[in-house]
């Protein structure tokens, strides 16, 4: 393992490849040797229509230009980049030279994209020129000015004063195989204290989540996968999603948005079989289903995850999308949980599955610190052969996130049913599930309190009946005749430079914060106060 990442102790290293868990797999591969396989269509856009033999030599030929533009083996990119063809063309070119993305999500900005800068050491950040209201290279110049390693800007689209992702074409060369126990890529933790920390996952482990959920879920060749939700995260990315879709030798359909307006369409021309979704996007799908002229037949799975779906909303899924409903509970740092294509609905309905791998071992553990049994709540512990074991580079986040015996804290609260499947109830660090996207209240909280106007400030969760959690910043203002509104503060928030999905959704003044006895602020007072 590389400098910074934890290993898997000899001993569970050698049982996971014993148990053929992990192979010589190795990202960046694609299945070429069967008759024709070249000529398979391996990626469609709205626009554009890429084989396998394409996708094989777009690859080849980027690597091969960005060797040449000074990015080597074991260097950092920070990828942030859309649903569409480059992405996928430059996370296999990466993987083949040995440089390791670093998955950014199109909704960050400044702040975030410099902290995984600084983090990872990137030499390399490949961002679009425009999209929607946000330039990306006014970013590029923010991120290079508050940065040191930072040496090259590579830019979708117009590149304005930095280099274009398409100008870095050249003949391929020869290139060493990838370990299979190295570091491949950097995945992004929720963040529940502050901003989010670096989860190195390998080749071993990543392509094994990659051959067992793409088992699982009943992929193979004749699968269209619709990519609806950003390509940088694990969900859409590798559950079994984009990669676990072309390790197959299925097809990857990219969709610019979530929307109906943008799905739909494509579900039809594409023959789209497969899809996944967070929850809110769910009744937005099935109002739009009941007036749509476009044909969903081809739909066959719809996968829910990254939040609780209401099982109300669940229960109209197989009518109104015309499709069998997957659950899918998970998390970057490792394990992963699906309901089965044939489980009764009373298990899909109200549950979150089971863990994909044998190999995945569990504890629930109460409060008082003992194992739950079926049907009691309690902390979520995992450890297995696709989880890790340390975060990179974060000794003292690691030393409160995973246990001496190598167990994961995932933080989420649930409760395990006598067959093993999950209900997940809620979470125990302070951080805010809003739609799927996780808001580290510690991090927006840092930020509020830069606001000369505000003393005090608590971001807390609430209920909402589409997103599950919204954002809700409770302030102490320093001037109890002019507190700020909720317009000015996520004005002041945007000029810091983050994401605008963490911005809140409600703001609470307060004359004072609910203390412990120990002089914190009493968040769990607070909801119960917003929520009386």
């Amino acid at each position: 393992m590389r400098e910074g990442c934890t290993p898997w102790p000899d001993a569970f290293a050698s049982d996971y490849r014993a148990k053929g868990y992990w192979t010589d797999d190795v990202l960046g591969e694609l299945p070429l040797s069967a008759p024709g396989a070249r000529d398979r269509p391996a990626v469609i856009t709205p626009t554009r229509t890429l084989t396998y033999g394409e996708l094989d030599r777009a690859a080849d030929r980027l690597a091969a230009g960005l060797i040449g533009h000074g990015v080597e083996s074991g260097d950092r990119v920070v990828v942030q980049l859309p649903n569409d063809v480059e992405m996928v063309v430059l996370f296999l070119a990466l993987f083949r030279l040995g440089a390791l993305p670093v998955f950014a999500l199109p909704a960050h900005r400044t702040s975030e994209i410099t902290h995984l800068v600084n983090a990872s050491e990137a030499v390399a950040y490949v961002c679009p020129d425009q999209l929607l209201d946000c330039d990306y290279r006014t970013i590029a110049k923010e991120v290079l000015a508050g940065t040191e390693s930072l040496r090259h800007v590579l830019v979708a689209g117009d590149p304005g004063p930095f280099t274009a992702l398409a100008e870095l074409d050249a003949d391929p060369v020869e290139l060493p195989a990838p370990d299979p126990g190295d570091v491949a890529l950097f995945l992004l933790s929720g963040g529940t204290s502050g901003a989010p920390k670096l989860i190195p996952r390998t080749h071993a482990d990543y392509t094994y989540q990659l051959r067992q959920s793409a088992r699982l879920c009943g992929l193979g060749p004749d699968k269209r996968y619709l990519c609806a939700l950003p390509m940088g995260h694990n969900f859409a990315l590798a559950s079994p999603g984009v990669l676990g879709t072309l390790r197959v030798g299925g097809t990857v359909v990219l969709a610019p948005a979530p929307t109906p307006e943008s799905c739909f369409p494509l579900i039809e021309s594409a023959g789209v079989t497969v899809t996944s979704l967070v929850p809110p996007l769910v009744p937005l799908w099935l109002d739009a289903a009941e007036w749509t002229e476009y044909d969903l037949s081809s739909l066959e799975l719809l996968q829910v995850g990254g939040a609780r779906l209401a099982p109300e909303t669940a229960s109209e899924v197989p009518e109104g999308l015309g499709c069998t409903l997957q659950q899918v509970y998970g998390m970057a740092e490792g394990l992963l949980n699906y309901t089965r294509l044939d489980d009764p609905p009373s298990v899909v309905l109200h549950t979150q599955g089971r863990p994909l791998s044998p190999g995945d071992e569990i504890r629930v553990i109460r409060e008082d610190g003992q194992d739950a049994r079926p049907g009691e709540e309690g902390e979520l512990f995992t450890r297995g052969p696709y989880t890790v074991r340390g975060y990179y580079r974060a000794e003292e986040r690691n030393r409160t996130a995973f246990t001496a015996e190598g167990y994961y804290r995932t933080g989420d609260v649930v409760r395990r049913t006598a067959a093993g499947y999950f209900e997940v109830v809620g979470r125990i660090n302070d951080v805010v599930n809003r739609g799927g996207e996780k808001v580290p209240a510690q991090e927006v909280e840092e930020h509020l309190l830069t606001d000369p106007r505000i003393g005090a400030a608590a971001v807390v969760a609430l209920p909402h009946p589409h997103m599950g959690e919204q954002t809700c910043a409770c302030v102490v203002p320093q001037d109890a005749e002019q507190p700020p509104t909720l317009r000015e503060v996520q004005a002041g928030l945007r000029d810091r430079g983050i994401a605008p999905y963490k911005l809140p959704d409600r703001l609470v003044v307060l004359p004072a914060m609910p203390l412990t006895a120990v002089g914190k602020i009493d968040k769990k007072a607070l909801k119960a106060q917003l929520q009386g």
